[in-house]
């Protein structure tokens, strides 16, 4: 677990996304699925967010 400092606080956050379509219909699959992925670890990478798990 890695803190962040600021003037005066401490800080770790933390959150969980969940993608759920309507109707829980499949369409994260495949290509669609790989590309969604290098996209947001792209973001990531760029705002400096860590990955823990997926």
């Amino acid at each position: 677990m890695e803190y962040r400092y600021g003037s005066h606080t401490v800080f770790n956050l933390e959150y969980h996304f969940v993608w759920v379509t309507k109707y829980r219909y499949k369409v994260l699959t495949g290509d669609v699925a790989l590309r969604l992925r290098e996209l947001v670890r792209q973001t990531c990478e760029a705002f400096e967010i860590q990955i823990i798990k997926g």
